[in-house]
């Protein structure tokens, strides 16, 4: 098994970079933003170079994050897990912290180096009102190159991530090839939500707000293989 989730990542989306990886839909707005593993990938790399060039850090440092279910979530992560930080989510001392715009004030419970606010808004719209203390991750990330090259082996913390996506994906019944339709309230953990479907790998429709009688129309128009609600 891989202990390099940013390998993983890049495995799943060699075949074919331009197959729809990761849509996502937000019920409350109306909201849908399909990403190919080639678009995801280049938020990715802008997001580790900005951890890396623009927040000097490197591998093993910490980064806080602070946000629900969504496709810029996963460009965070996965970004993070590239530049090799240690991601947490228990407040403390961390050297990057990331948090949803209306998480802003849970802030005061963490020390960090640098923090970014996220609006999580249709279009990767940037913050109206960028919280005191914060630097708005889209206007930042946009500035940053489309390639980073991950660093070649994964720590400890990503060989554990890995086994318990390895495991989930067994438990949540994922299979090579699947496109799942994932309600983000019911499995808001993105060991779920994210790596347990790239680890097959598998596209996947993450939907907030899920609006259930909008659920047969949405598998079926998105041809889900599997739903997981």
């Amino acid at each position: 098994m891989a202990d390099n989730i940013a390998r993983v990542f890049a495995d799943a989306i060699a075949t074919d970079p331009t197959r729809p990886l990761l849509t996502w839909y937000d019920d409350a707005t109306g909201e849908r933003t399909e990403l190919s593993g080639a678009t995801l990938a280049n938020w990715v790399a802008k997001t580790a170079n900005l951890l890396v060039d623009e927040a000097a850090l490197a591998p093993g440092d910490t980064a806080g994050v602070l946000l629900p279910p969504h496709w810029q979530t996963a460009a965070v992560l996965l970004g993070c897990w590239s530049a090799k930080l240690t991601v947490v989510d228990t407040p403390g001392a961390v050297d990057v912290l990331f948090a949803a715009a209306d998480r802003a004030a849970e802030a005061a419970a963490w020390s960090a180096g640098e923090r970014y606010a996220l609006a999580l808004a249709p279009f990767a719209a940037p913050l109206r009102q960028v919280p005191p203390g914060f630097a708005d991750y889209v206007v930042e990330v946009r500035g940053h190159g489309d390639h980073f090259t991950p660093y070649p082996k994964g720590g400890e913390a990503d060989a554990d991530l890995l086994a318990r996506a390895e495991a989930r994906a067994t438990e949540l019944g994922i299979t090579p090839g699947d496109r799942l339709l994932i309600d983000a309230a019911v499995h808001p953990d993105p060991v779920d939500w994210l790596l347990a479907p790239l680890t097959r790998p598998a596209s996947i429709v993450l939907c907030g707000n899920l609006d259930p009688s909008r659920l047969d129309s949405r598998a079926t128009t998105e041809k889900a293989t599997r739903t997981l609600t």
